[in-house]
């Protein structure tokens, strides 16, 4: 990116709502704030549009790689020099890589946003690359794979995710496979960042005690903001950003095909056991986020109740939902002891047996609004967790709502909403099961 000359013109700037600002800059970087005059921190992050999803079968693991190399830092800010910055000034400073985006991120008080914003802006324009750096990394993240290998509990979702989407780019994961990171050349990093490190792939997110004019205006003065019409172009083709947007996963068959189950020699059996459904920005996600609340979302949800406080048969027992740009997903998992893996399966098959055959009750549906509205509230509480919110939102093309517009549309899911939704996807043809556990392949069909 080259460096901009003379003053840089916003050329669109809008109000989201009273409580949001989002202003479009020349080179398509996008500025989204949320302004919360109550505080005096602020959480400022750095999305870039790229992650697992984007990547080419060889590159596997690259945009996570990427955003490592870019955490050592630049020539003016190496690692230690920001780690000693942001402890002086009692801020925080980390980054993560999903699937979809890449996200850097700082909170810290008010008064040294400029700061936090001119080694953002250095770090992500002007990173080294160094081979020794890229050596280093590369062990590091070799480690951080064995470690992934060797928590089977948290292994089990991504395997999970690679059977539901086998297929799509949302299944590769995001460590990626070791013999690829191993060979993964400078060039190759260099290439990759060129490719979607680009302002028109980028968004500045930031909330808490924040001025929006004053923030375009540090972006201004930190960031190169004309890209090169090459580059412009390149990106705007859309190459390698193209995903195959049609693909359906199979119905009745492709279910039991998908499921699998990955032997090791564990403790406990670690089951999951899931469909998928809509996308991030869909209507029905109120009502999704209930059905999952009222399923297995906490320690009075049904499965909780009926497999662990009930008859002690796991001690981690719970639902969750994932969504993405394209589609998402619901899964249910559990560990449990490998003789009792048959009945906990059959335990939670029976209760979504039941939340699809019967409308809940009034105040089963009132419990689970309360509890969202109050782990929405809470989260609010913390300047981080809004800019999370609000970039997420931003990057899955979904709707900037402010807490009091996310409360009304939670108030407004209704029972029939909840029963509709368990019977169009917790639909046992399909669900896609994954195991890991000391358990032969040969057994599968004893679970399906």
């Amino acid at each position: 990116m080259k460096k901009a000359s003379g003053e840089t013109k916003i050329t669109k700037s809008m109000v989201a709502s009273k409580h949001f600002r989002e202003t479009l800059l020349p080179s398509n970087l996008s500025v989204l704030t949320e302004k919360v005059p109550y505080v005096r921190s602020v959480a400022l992050g750095f999305w870039v549009k790229v992650g697992s999803k984007f990547e080419l079968n060889e590159q596997s693991g690259i945009s996570h790689f990427l955003e490592h190399l870019i955490f050592k830092g630049s020539k003016k800010y190496p690692a230690h020099k920001i780690s000693a910055i942001f402890d002086s000034l009692g801020g925080e400073f980390n980054a993560f890589t999903g699937k979809e985006y890449t996200c850097f991120y700082a909170r810290l008080l008010d008064e040294h946003v400029a700061l936090a914003l001119e080694i953002l802006s250095d770090i992500l324009q002007n990173p080294l690359f160094s081979q020794n750096d890229i050596k280093s990394e590369k062990q590091v993240i070799l480690e951080e794979i064995s470690l992934y290998e060797d928590t089977p509990d948290e292994k089990i979702h991504d395997l999970f995710i690679s059977s539901l989407w086998e297929n799509h780019p949302l299944g590769k994961s995001i460590l990626g496979k070791k013999e690829i990171i191993k060979k993964i050349t400078r060039k190759e990093v260099q290439d990759f960042f060129s490719k979607y490190y680009l302002p028109d792939n980028l968004s500045i997110v930031a909330a808490g005690a924040i001025d929006h004019e004053k923030l375009i205006s540090m972006i201004q003065d930190n960031f190169y903001l004309n890209s090169s019409a090459t580059k412009v172009d390149k990106f705007n083709s859309q190459d390698q950003l193209k995903v195959d947007t049609s693909f359906v996963p199979p119905v009745v068959t492709g279910s039991k095909v998908r499921s699998k189950i990955h032997f090791k020699k564990t403790e406990q059996a670690h089951i999951c056991y899931g469909t998928q459904v809509f996308k991030a920005n869909h209507p029905d996600r109120f009502a999704l986020a209930i059905l999952d609340t009222i399923l297995g979302g906490g320690m009075s949800s049904r499965l909780f109740q009926e497999i662990r406080e009930k008859r002690g048969l796991a001690y981690s027992i719970y639902s969750y939902h994932t969504l993405f740009s394209e589609k998402g997903l619901i899964a249910i998992y559990a560990g449990t002891h490998p003789s009792k893996a048959k009945e906990v399966l059959d335990l939670i098959k029976k209760e979504i047996l039941k939340i699809s055959s019967k409308r809940i009750k009034k105040e089963e549906l009132k419990k689970a609004k309360d509890h969202l509205k109050g782990q929405l509230i809470l989260s609010n509480e913390n300047t981080t967790s809004r800019m999370m919110r609000l970039g997420r939102a931003k990057i899955s093309e979904g709707e900037i709502l402010s807490v009091d517009e996310l409360i009304k549309r939670i108030d407004e899911v209704t029972s029939d909403d909840v029963l509709r939704l368990a019977q169009e996807f917790l639909n046992p043809e399909k669900m896609v099961l994954t195991i890991i556990g000391p358990l032969k392949k040969n057994q599968l069909s004893n679970f399906l």
